[in-house]
């Protein structure tokens, strides 16, 4: 498809435009910034998901090169300053879901170098070492190997993203965490008690970790 105004495309279902973005929107907004979630669903055989998120990375990178005088993929804040000076809108890339890791640090750090740069530590679905919100717990939280993940992804810089965990994920990431975490989609719990939202607790300790909750506008997660 033409990425450069995608309002002819359809999603009859849903009675609006198949696509949600594009290059027309995307100045008419003023967008300086754009983390493209490389998703992919949270059902899949990790093995399955890997090579999935490889994919989307690739959609981006090809997305991103076919529109040089639109687009520059973004790795690091001097490099999002940089795009924005020259009037591009810097492009990054973030992982929704762990289990697109396939439970390898040497997967994490693969696609780091291909230049992922957060990783929500699960999904819809809890996996082997990180606890959802909408799952049955296995894991208290993190496992241990979850915890690695947390300090390996600190390590290499790229940010802990922990929408969709459950209150006692978010604790433990918490406890780990030497740099600054972020919810890339959450609300107050307080306000609506929705299990995807963040409770008082988690946003008193959010205050000293240096992180952010970043509000969503979807309406099962408001007032």
């Amino acid at each position: 498809f033409d990425f450069r105004d995608t309002s002819a495309t359809a999603d009859p279902a849903n009675q609006r435009p198949a696509m949600q973005t594009d290059l027309a929107r995307i100045a008419k907004g003023r967008l300086g910034a754009q983390f493209w979630s490389v998703y992919v669903d949270y059902n899949m055989p990790e093995p399955q998901a890997v090579q999935a998120t490889i994919e989307q990375i690739d959609v981006v990178k090809r997305l991103i090169a076919r529109h040089p005088d639109r687009l520059q993929l973004a790795t690091s804040a001097a490099e999002v300053e940089q795009a924005m000076r020259a009037g591009k809108v810097a492009s990054l890339i973030g992982m929704e879901g762990g289990g697109s890791i396939g439970g390898s640090l040497s997967v994490l750090r693969q696609l780091h170098a291909l230049g992922a740069r957060y990783l929500t530590l699960a999904h819809y679905k809890t996996i082997g070492w990180a606890d959802s919100s909408n799952d049955v717990p296995a894991n208290g939280g993190l496992s241990p190997f979850g915890r690695d993940v947390v300090r390996e992804m600190q390590r290499l810089g790229m940010l802990v993203d922990l929408s969709h965990t459950s209150a006692e994920t978010m604790i433990d990431a918490l406890d780990e965490a030497r740099a600054p975490v972020m919810f890339s989609h959450s609300n107050a719990r307080a306000v609506n008690g929705h299990p995807r939202n963040v409770p008082d607790d988690v946003l008193d300790r959010l205050k000293a970790n240096g992180g952010i909750v970043m509000v969503t506008a979807v309406n099962y997660f408001v007032s």
